[in-house]
């Protein structure tokens, strides 16, 4: 368990970064699979220029996210880390957010529906979303809090889960096993991308799809939080004590319900008739 694959030189290879360009690539050829399954107009030069579009402004806004609700407790004393996503720090909420505007962008761009590309994206998000957690486990960061569970895990001494737990610590390892709750949410995900992609074949309404996505994923997140020790937290407002509520769950509230009556008020889990030129799947 090391953040760094490997360093020729001033050249620095990080599992983090690397595991985000392979959900990339992996996204763009899965995505034009799926489009063409559906035989959507949209070409493989229109995917590149979106992924292009939505991938700074998904870091960006994840990134600013994640700083805004550390800023207290950790970037106003060091504002020169701000920039060092390499070390983790990115929110997912907050790339969803940055991501959604960038498809909206693209779609008015394009003059695609908004909600069907959406629904040709999400598979994709999710399994990057799976490979950025092997990333986080490698540089021990999104970990969980104590347990004597069997499979609880001890993090190097130097990696965010060491420095929260141990430290000062003599030793190379935390001596304190923790939930791994990236390797969770790793498995958590991966299960919801074989959901969405045996949904993704009963041709539901455009927008089931990516309602779905939410739903699930703010279902996985809502129980992961229980287990995290780095959690994100609300400041606190005049009738809550600060640093009681959970960011992610909070949203994942939010979203469960936005999403969930979405679907029933737009009747999305309907299924949509095929086409004369379009076989059923």
């Amino acid at each position: 368990m090391h953040p760094i694959l490997f360093q020729v030189g001033p050249v620095t290879v990080r599992w983090y970064g690397l595991m985000y360009v392979i959900a990339i690539i992996v996204g763009i050829f899965l995505t034009r699979y799926l489009v063409k399954r559906r035989r959507l107009a949209i070409s493989l030069d229109d995917i590149l220029d979106f992924v292009l579009i939505t991938i700074p402004i998904a870091i960006i806004f994840a990134r600013l996210y994640y700083v805004a609700f550390q800023w207290n407790s950790y970037y106003s004393l060091h504002p020169g880390d701000i920039y060092k996503i390499w070390q983790g720090g990115l929110a997912i909420h907050g790339g969803l957010i940055g991501g959604a505007l960038a498809l909206w962008i693209f779609a008015r761009w394009k003059k695609f529906s908004y909600w069907q590309f959406a629904d040709m994206v999400v598979p994709a998000v999710i399994l990057g979303q799976a490979l950025g957690r092997f990333g986080n486990f490698m540089n021990g960061d999104a970990y969980g809090t104590p347990t004597n569970l069997p499979w609880g895990l001890y993090f190097p001494a130097q990696s965010p889960a060491g420095m929260r737990y141990c430290p000062g610590t003599l030793s190379d390892t935390c001596q304190i096993p923790l939930h791994p709750t990236m390797l969770y949410e790793l498995i958590g995900n991966l299960m919801i991308f074989g959901i969405l992609w045996w949904l993704g074949r009963k041709r539901f309404r455009a927008g089931f799809l990516t309602s779905a996505y939410l739903i699930l994923y703010s279902a996985l997140r809502f129980v992961v939080e229980i287990f995290r020790g780095d959690s994100l937290y609300y400041p606190g407002f005049w009738f809550i004590a600060p640093d009681t509520l959970k960011a992610a769950q909070v949203i994942s509230v939010l979203l469960i319900v936005l999403f969930g009556a979405f679907i029933v008020a737009r009747k999305l889990y309907r299924r949509e008739q095929p086409s004369a030129d379009q076989p059923a799947s």
